[in-house]
């Protein structure tokens, strides 16, 4: 079996996990779609890169992350109706995006977490990754490593749920001397408020993996307040960072993330103990690629059979 793995080529996280799949499955993977038995539209929306007729003679494995509802119109219908006639198998990282899926499509839909890669997301010091990263040692780091604005608009991008990030930074610094650290791009409308509301934040775009590990390292809570999320990767990397973290009902929070941990962002804020953060450590132990990359096997060898 030999499986083509279709990247963006955004510099962002699709990108991130066809090159981790390649690193470790060599054996199987090749760069050419020509010469694949399986081709894994890892990003989705990137089909229309492939010929059609390559679509039509291979066996095609389509991950949709996650739909937004508000956003879905007639438009983007009638687009993965377009593809979902190539398509042998979705794929889908958890239940919501299953159950959106499913009333769109007849073709077979299996439901398989993301793997995380713990050679790259491991516990540190976060007194020393603060220092490095020449953040206020003193004051209490508040994270977010995802984009919050349209574009390069400061309109928020509603369902990353920056309104409601914003919302719990402020109900904590009423109770806490704070410092917000954003990560990422398309960070405008967070940005702006938090020079209205006199917030002060560290901005470190498109970091490399080495700093976004000290990121984590440095942060002493990280929030997760999307309405609408395919995973995101930050319920698998700050868990295996041991940074504490909350986070909305959203995603793969369920199969990852302490019940603690999960709260209604608009009404609730909590602030995870150690036994929170040594649960979510073990959660995700399961999810490491050297292991969880057989399920992604195992699902290429289905749509073969």
């Amino acid at each position: 079996m030999k499986v083509f793995v279709l990247a963006p080529k955004e510099n962002w996280i699709c990108d991130r996990i066809t090159s981790e799949w390649y690193k470790h499955n060599p054996d199987i993977s090749v760069n050419n779609p020509q010469e694949a038995d399986v081709i894994w539209l890892q990003a989705g929306w990137c089909w229309n890169h492939l010929t059609r007729d390559l679509l039509e003679k291979k066996k095609i494995i389509c991950t949709e992350h996650h739909i937004v509802p508000e956003k879905f119109n007639q438009k983007s219908l009638h687009e993965f109706l377009f593809r979902d006639k190539f398509v042998d198998l979705y794929h889908v990282p958890n239940e919501k995006t299953y159950n959106i899926v499913k009333q769109l499509t007849k073709k077979p839909i299996s439901v398989l977490n993301y793997w995380v890669d713990l050679e790259k997301w491991k516990p540190g010091n976060r007194k020393l990754a603060k220092k490095n990263l020449k953040l206020p040692e003193n004051k209490f780091i508040i994270s977010s490593f995802q984009r919050d604005s349209e574009g390069l608009t400061d309109k928020p991008k509603l369902e990353k749920g920056p309104d409601l990030f914003l919302n719990l930074v402020k109900k904590i610094k009423n109770q806490k001397d704070i410092h917000v650290l954003l990560g990422g791009y398309r960070r405008n409308y967070l940005v702006n408020n938090f020079k209205k509301e006199k917030i002060n934040y560290t901005l470190i775009e498109l970091a490399s993996i080495e700093k976004l590990r000290a990121m984590y390292l440095a942060t002493d809570l990280y929030i997760v307040a999307s309405r609408h999320e395919g995973g995101p990767q930050a319920l698998l990397e700050a868990p295996a960072s041991m940074t504490p973290l909350i986070t909305s009902d959203v995603g793969i929070a369920k199969s990852v993330i302490s019940k603690n941990c999960i709260i209604d962002v608009e009404k609730e804020l909590y602030f995870p103990n150690k036994n929170d953060i040594q649960e979510n450590f073990n959660n995700i132990l399961k999810y490491d690629i050297k292991v969880h990359k057989n399920s992604y096997i195992d699902l290429f060898k289905e749509v073969l059979a």
